[in-house]
């Protein structure tokens, strides 16, 4: 009698315990990091901060409460090489869960060799390894300046990082449709404006929402 006695206290307790962890939301999800680094496309050249994809992506996550918080670790200008030599700083402040990798159309545009474009992606790739960090990695549109061989062979680049890394592969941010929509676009046609933010925004959230 004495053992069921017991018995029914600890368990009383377990319970009352159980209550009071509950009340002070010791079992909220976690909140997951993703560390965005990329180029202009992704700083927001010349739009307010506010008004940037990222910032409307966060808000929709807010708004549908999904503990994702994006850092934006972007720089306009930014190419593969120079993204390389920062992750390791980047990596050790924010210890995100996810990595999402924009860059290459500056190295495109630059004549950068593809051979060297795809040795600094997967080199990022290499200091994820051990910290269990997912890799999204964003196809690029490169410009026919140096030629359809050059185009062609840094565009399967992605592809090939992708596999290599386990990586998942996402679709180039600027697309015909966006490109070719004043409405969308900067005068300099390749900066989306303020209303082409909210096109890559949806488009972005449709995938981010679901990691």
């Amino acid at each position: 009698m004495k053992k069921f006695v017991y018995f029914q206290k600890k368990c009383n307790f377990i319970v009352i315990l159980f209550l009071i962890l509950s009340s002070q939301n010791i079992f909220t999800e976690i909140e997951k990091k993703m560390l965005i680094l990329g180029d202009s496309l992704s700083a927001g050249y010349g739009i307010p901060s506010e008004k940037q994809w990222v910032k409307i992506v966060q808000k929709k996550l807010d708004a549908e409460n999904i503990k994702l918080k994006l850092i934006n670790a972007s720089l306009s200008g930014e190419t593969t090489k120079g993204g390389l030599s920062r992750l390791p700083a980047l990596l050790e402040a924010f210890s995100p869960d996810f990595l999402f990798i924009e860059l290459g159309a500056n190295d495109g545009l630059r004549g950068y060799p593809a051979s060297k474009v795809r040795s600094n992606l997967i080199q990022m790739c290499k200091l994820t390894e051990r910290k269990e960090i997912s890799i999204i990695l964003m196809e690029i549109i490169v410009a026919p300046n140096y030629g359809t061989k050059y185009m062609d062979r840094l565009t399967r680049v992605y592809k090939e990082v992708a596999d290599k890394c386990d990586a998942k592969l996402v679709p180039p941010m600027l697309n015909e449709e966006l490109v070719l929509n004043k409405d969308l676009m900067l005068p300099d046609g390749i900066h989306p404006n303020a209303n082409g933010q909210y096109v890559i925004a949806n488009d972005l959230y449709t995938w981010i929402s679901e990691l």
